[in-house]
């Protein structure tokens, strides 16, 4: 990465996990450490007062949660960026931090690679989820559709998408760029960012972060599709 550093800040209510991460991301040359908070709540006022570009959030906190302090951060400062850390994987977890605005989802056994690639990616508008965190969604999708099949096919895709605005909605949430989104589908990227901007006031999506959580609630992304 190149150009200003990113500046970080890091919330986690466990003091050995704060001090442990800005050690780590200290060691970044690209990257800046500006403060860190011990809940959700202090996560807010020290984005108001240090304005990060992106917080490093974990979901499990006091006072305010992660999901609960995305949500609030997205309506007050929704030009800093979110990327949840956290030791929780499971859909419901993943679904409710994309739905409140977060742009990445990483477990804590990320290395400081994954963690610099995230940031990389939501600092380019990007979505960046953990791969076994996607996976982990798609089989719990495939499962879900399995167990429980609709008694009659889905004719009408959700929201009036057109079937490629479903598809490349169903590319967003694996985790594809639009570039990449271009080259699988043999279009131009001009192709691609049209159906984006078609496709996200028809879905209520303010972003790319809000797409990936509606592709995934409602079953548009294809398994093979994700980004390992």
């Amino acid at each position: 990465m190149t150009g200003p550093k990113v500046r970080v800040l890091t919330a986690d209510d466990q003091r050995v996990v704060r001090e442990g991460l800005a050690m780590l991301l200290g060691l970044l040359p690209d990257v800046e450490v500006v403060g860190t908070a011990a809940n959700g709540e202090e996560a807010l006022a020290l984005a108001g007062e240090l304005r990060p570009d992106v917080i490093l959030m974990d979901l499990r906190m006091p006072k305010v949660d992660g999901v609960e302090a995305t949500r609030k951060l997205r309506a007050s400062h929704p030009e800093i960026k979110v990327v949840v850390l956290t030791t929780y994987a499971d859909d419901r977890s993943v679904i409710d931090a994309l739905q409140a605005g977060a742009l990445g989802y990483l477990t804590k056994d990320a290395s400081a690679d994954e963690i610099r690639e995230a940031l990389q990616r939501v600092m380019s508008g990007q979505a960046s989820l953990d791969p076994a965190v996607q996976m982990h969604l798609v089989e719990a999708i495939a499962t879900n559709a399995t167990s429980d099949p609709p008694a009659t096919p889905v004719a009408v895709l959700p929201d009036g998408l057109t079937p490629r605005e479903a598809e490349v909605l169903g590319l967003i949430g694996a985790g594809l760029s639009n570039a990449e989104i271009a080259a699988q589908l043999f279009v131009s990227e001009a192709t691609v960012k049209s159906h984006v901007n078609h496709m996200l006031p028809k879905i209520g999506a303010r972003d790319r972060a809000q797409a990936v959580g509606y592709a995934y609630r409602n079953g548009l992304v294809p398994p093979g599709t994700v980004r390992r």
